[in-house]
């Protein structure tokens, strides 16, 4: 079973703060580090590290940014045959990590933005699985899973950032990742399983809510199934929802039933809000696997 991830890829710089600062202010942080990052790249990195085996989409600059990227995801065993370089900067983002583990983010998107259809690899030979995310253009977003029903593979989309969904888009997913934001922004305000049910209407099958210490929330069209969060001593939640989508989706092409697949996502999920970091911080499946055989897992 092969995994396609079509998404961006950045080089993340990190700061620790004691806590974010305000507008206009200035506020001294820790020692800077240049990480590997972008929502794309990270469950891409997390997917495999689960066991999945991926291919990754999407575009870095000439730079000495595109190396770092680059040597992470090779270094998780992601396939890179379909990565573009292109003339333009690789994406960065500025990333600031409190005392109590919460993070604010500043994309700049660079190759990112100028990845097009037309970037996309027309071989989709063997995928079973896409997962994307919306750090790439909505152009890119629908092309990819177009292409994906095309060849019967399932399209599995997490809808962050958030913003509204095309209208051709809606009966391509199969399974929409969104977190309580982004579902309140995508259905309104108000009980969040109700508002998850309302966006099977537009031809899901299944919505996944993630809810943070809360766990999280599945429904489909035959019932609902709610995760409890396992609890862990946060050192930064950054990358952690990546982390989340990676694994599903590694567990459903790896043959699991969705209640199976959504305990090891919320494992790996809160494994690596104990670590620093995104993809320095994801587990492998043997942490995984071993963190859900443990007593009161």
């Amino acid at each position: 079973m092969s995994v396609r991830i079509v998404g961006s890829v950045n080089t993340d710089i990190l700061v620790r703060v004691v806590r974010p600062p305000a507008p206009g202010e200035t506020v001294l942080g820790g020692d800077a580090q240049v990480l590997p990052g972008g929502k794309g790249a990270n469950q891409a990195v997390a997917a495999a590290r689960a066991g999945a085996s991926v291919q990754f989409c999407g575009a870095l600059g000439r730079d000495s940014f595109a190396s770092v990227a680059r040597t992470a995801l090779t270094g998780a065993g992601v396939d890179l045959t379909h990565l573009r370089e292109l003339d333009s900067p690789s994406g960065v983002a500025l990333i600031t990590v409190s005392e109590g583990g919460e993070n604010s983010i500043t994309v700049a998107s660079g190759a990112n933005r100028h990845y097009s259809p037309a970037d996309l690899s027309a071989d989709w030979t063997g995928v079973t699985h896409l997962l994307t995310q919306q750090e790439i253009s909505p152009e890119v977003v629908l092309a990819a899973a177009q292409r994906a029903k095309q060849v019967g593979a399932q399209v599995i989309l997490n809808a962050a950032p958030g913003r509204e969904l095309a209208a051709d888009l809606w009966p391509l997913i199969d399974v929409l990742i969104v977190n309580e934001h982004e579902l309140a922004q995508l259905s309104g305000s108000g009980d969040e399983e109700e508002n998850a049910r309302s966006l099977l209407q537009r031809g899901l099958s299944t919505v996944i809510v993630t809810l943070g210490s809360r766990g999280s929330l599945a429904v489909t069209s035959t019932g609902t199934l709610r995760q409890p969060a396992h609890p862990v001593q946060v050192v930064d939640t950054t990358g952690a929802g990546d982390t989340f989508c990676g694994v599903l989706v590694a567990w459903l092409a790896g043959g699991a039933e969705l209640p199976e697949a959504l305990r090891a996502a919320g494992m790996a999920g809160a494994l690596a809000c104990t670590k620093l970091g995104a993809q320095a911080a994801m587990p492998t499946r043997s942490e995984i696997e071993g963190a859900l055989r443990s007593p009161g897992a």
